[in-house]
């Protein structure tokens, strides 16, 4: 188990049964960005392979 899985598995733990839209995921992001600029790459990383999830070319 990797350390990330700790906190993935609180995600799912405390807000599993929510529903939210990818915007406020994104308002999210950004805050988080803001408040911690130091993780701007691999939030950066996180965000473009989400969205690139369902490209065929890759």
């Amino acid at each position: 188990m990797y350390f990330t899985d700790r906190g993935i598995e609180e995600l799912s733990d405390r807000r599993g049964d929510e529903e939210v839209s990818l915007a406020w995921l994104a308002g999210r992001l950004q805050e988080f960005v803001d408040l911690n600029p130091e993780f701007e790459t691999p939030i950066e990383r996180l965000a473009t392979w989400l969205a690139r999830l369902d490209d065929e070319d890759e």
